[in-house]
C-alpha cells in the first residue's frame, strides 16, 4: 500500500472517519470498531473522532514496503467451520490445510494471508508461539474455542475418561507438526506413557475430518479431533480440553475484500447456526484480538 502523502494531496493534519474508510476500502463502522478496541491511531477531539495522517501511514506502512503482495489463501490448521464459511461466504479466499506448524511457516514467509492455529502454550493457546516468532505487521484474531478430545469408536467399550484408558487400542495418528499431533504428545507425557502403548493406524489422518472418518470406518479405534468431528461421525466423544482456534492475518490484508468478506459472514445468523449444528463451539469471543505485533 503506498504511503498517504503519495495518495492524498495537500492532505489535512486530521483524517475524518469517512476519509479513513475511503481509504481502508472498508465502511465506516469498521473504523468506528477499529477505534473502539484501539487497533488504529486516533484522537477524540471535542467529542468528534479524528486520525493523525502522520501516524495512520505510519500503522498502515509499519512493516516496511514488501515486495510481493500476500496471496488470498488461508494456510494452517484444518476447521470445519472455518472450511465451511470460506466456501459458504464466497469470500474467494483459497485454502492450504496442512497443520497449525506449516500454517504458520507460510504466513511468516508471506504465502498466505492467513493462517489457522491451535498450537497448544505452556499456559494456553497460540499467543506463546507466535509471539516467539514475532511476524510484524501481523494481528491474533479469536475465530472459536472449541472442545477438543478423543473420537472412540461407538463400539468400543471404554472405562476411564483419558487417553490411558486407550492403551493398546488402534489409534490413528495426524502429522507432526498439527495441533492435534501437539496435543496427543501432551496427554501422553501427562499420562506417562508413549505412542508405542497403541497399535497405530497405517495411515496418518491430515485433517479433523478425516481423523474422525478414519475411526467411523473402522481403520482405527481412538482419535484427537473435536466434538463437532465426533457428532458429525457418530462417534464417542471424551472431552479434554477446551481449545482456542485462532486467525493469525495480516494487518493490511485484513482490510482487503475476501477477509473483510469472511468476517462479515461470521456475524450472521446462519454462520451461528452453522456452529451450533456442529457442536462444540464457543463464539463468545469470535473477533476479539488475542495478540498484536508490537
Amino acid at each position: 500500500m503506498e504511503h498517504l502523502d503519495d495518495t492524498v494531496q495537500n492532505k489535512p493534519v486530521f483524517l475524518t472517519t469517512r476519509e479513513v474508510a475511503d481509504l481502508l476500502r472498508v465502511k465506516e463502522r469498521k473504523v468506528y470498531d477499529l477505534a473502539a478496541t484501539e487497533d488504529i491511531p486516533h484522537r477524540r477531539i471535542t467529542g468528534k473522532l479524528l486520525f493523525p495522517a502522520d501516524e495512520i501511514d505510519a500503522w498502515l506502512n509499519a512493516s516496511g514496503p514488501r515486495k510481493t503482495v500476500r496471496p488470498n489463501v488461508v494456510a494452517g490448521s484444518h476447521d470445519p467451520l472455518l472450511d465451511w464459511a470460506v466456501k459458504a461466504s464466497n469470500c474467494g479466499l483459497a485454502t492450504r490445510l496442512e497443520g497449525s506448524q506449516n500454517g504458520l511457516e507460510l504466513f511468516l514467509t508471506g504465502e498466505a494471508a492467513l493462517a489457522g492455529l491451535h498450537m497448544p502454550d505452556t499456559n494456553g493457546w497460540n499467543v506463546n508461539g507466535v509471539a516467539a516468532r514475532n511476524p510484524a505487521n501481523s494481528v491474533l484474531i479469536s475465530w472459536a474455542k472449541r472442545a477438543r478430545g478423543l473420537l472412540v469408536s461407538s463400539e468400543l467399550d471404554v472405562s476411564g475418561s483419558d487417553i490411558a484408558a486407550l492403551r493398546g487400542k488402534r489409534l490413528v495418528l495426524r502429522q507432526q507438526g498439527s495441533g492435534s499431533f501437539a496435543f496427543l504428545q501432551k496427554l501422553l507425557a501427562k499420562a506417562g506413557i508413549g505412542i508405542d502403548a497403541f497399535a497405530t493406524a497405517p495411515n496418518t489422518a491430515h485433517t479433523e475430518s478425516d481423523a474422525a472418518a478414519s475411526v467411523a470406518l473402522g481403520e482405527a479405534d481412538v482419535a484427537v479431533g473435536i466434538e463437532a468431528m465426533a457428532n458429525q461421525f457418530k462417534l464417542r466423544f471424551l472431552p479434554l480440553a477446551e481449545e482456542c482456534f485462532d486467525l493469525l492475518i495480516d494487518q493490511r490484508a485484513y482490510f482487503t475484500e475476501p477477509v473483510q468478506q469472511l468476517f462479515s459472514f461470521a456475524r450472521t445468523s446462519t454462520f451461528n447456526e452453522r456452529a451450533t449444528s456442529l457442536g462444540g463451539y464457543d463464539l463468545s469471543e469470535h473477533g476479539q484480538v488475542r495478540w498484536l505485533s508490537p
